[in-house]
């Protein structure tokens, strides 16, 4: 199936949706990561914005908004990212098609991203992108063992 996918700057306007997306409990579940209520997500969101280091972009399908994608650089100094598409969207090649969009404005390597172990979806995503996942002894100490940890070199 063909999405006309694009990426552009995230609005104040945005970021009700982006709030709801983040509070659906099936996808929270999804990606092992809680919910935010509204001041601790708007808290984040300013924060993140405000990083010069960061690099933010909203994800529309077809002209209407359906998520997000990010990229920080950690406290080791290791670039990384994360993305999120509203439920409504998955299954469709969206994901796949924002990340591989992102990637040609954040050329940064090695990237790297995290993935829960029970989400193969994303893990496809990563890889149809061209990540690969890091070896378990190759890791950091401090993984998470519920995590797959993925690079882009």
């Amino acid at each position: 199936m063909t999405v006309d996918v694009r990426l552009r700057p995230i609005t104040e306007d945005d970021l009700p949706l982006l709030f709801e997306n983040q509070r659906d409990p099936i996808a929270a579940a999804m990606v092992g990561f809680p919910s935010r209520a509204w001041d601790e997500f708007l808290e984040h969101r300013r924060k993140t914005e405000a990083d010069p280091a960061g690099v933010t972009r909203a994800i529309e399908a077809g002209g209407v908004l359906v998520g997000d994608v990010v990229s920080w650089v950690d406290e080791d100094g290791d670039r990384e990212l994360g993305y999120w598409v509203d439920r409504a969207h998955w299954g469709r090649g969206i994901a796949t098609a924002a990340l591989t969009a992102f990637l040609e404005v954040v050329t940064d390597r090695p990237l790297y991203a995290y993935v829960a172990r029970h989400n193969g979806g994303s893990a496809r995503v990563l890889a149809k992108c061209g990540f690969t996942p890091v070896p378990e002894d190759e890791r950091p100490e401090d993984a998470d063992p519920d995590e797959y940890m993925f690079v882009l070199d």
